[in-house]
């Protein structure tokens, strides 16, 4: 089985004319997107070496081995790339990567099943667990309020779910 990757940032563009391209890094530090070794395109599987160059407006500008034109580096906007988890350094105590909530069963205060989490948004107010479940889909704050309890090493965590609004009826009350 091939190790899980995580996602440390995606090309937004290039910058110049030499191949150089912008980097939207994931990465707590930002010029840390290459700081883990080479990374992989997640559509391909290439391995592209990269070496940072700069920041310029809370975006890395770096060099990808084989990049040489800004043609070349328009090519890959929207690339995702990706590193190999154990390449990443080990998460402090309530600390964890997004890759590694993915997965975990979710249940509620009360024990319940509500699902699996299937993915984690961050539009840009806050990461959001999206939970499939057999009541279908929930979407939940990653907060300390609505999921007081993560475990990845026991494969759970439990959610505060909000109690469901009331449905209107069709005069609006």
């Amino acid at each position: 089985m091939a190790p899980p990757l995580v996602c440390v940032g995606v090309i937004v563009g290039a910058h110049g004319v030499r191949g150089q391209v912008r980097i939207k890094s994931f990465t707590a530090e930002a010029a840390d997107v290459g700081a883990y070794g080479p990374v992989r395109e997640e559509t391909t599987g290439r391995v592209l070496p990269l070496s940072v160059v700069g920041l310029v407006k809370g975006l890395v500008i770096a060099r990808l081995e084989g990049v040489r034109d800004r043609d070349a580096a328009e090519a890959l906007k929207g690339t995702r790339l990706l590193v190999e988890r154990e390449c990443l350094p080990e998460t402090e105590e309530d600390e964890f990567l997004y890759a590694d909530l993915v997965g975990l069963r979710a249940d509620g205060l009360d024990g319940a099943s509500l699902g699996t989490v299937k993915a984690v948004h961050d539009f840009g107010a806050g990461a959001l667990l999206e939970i499939d479940g057999a009541g279908g889909n929930h979407l939940v704050a990653f907060t300390r309020a609505a999921v007081p309890v993560v475990d990845v090493a026991g494969g759970k965590l439990v959610v505060d779910l909000p109690a469901e609004a009331p449905e209107e009826d069709e005069d609006g009350g």
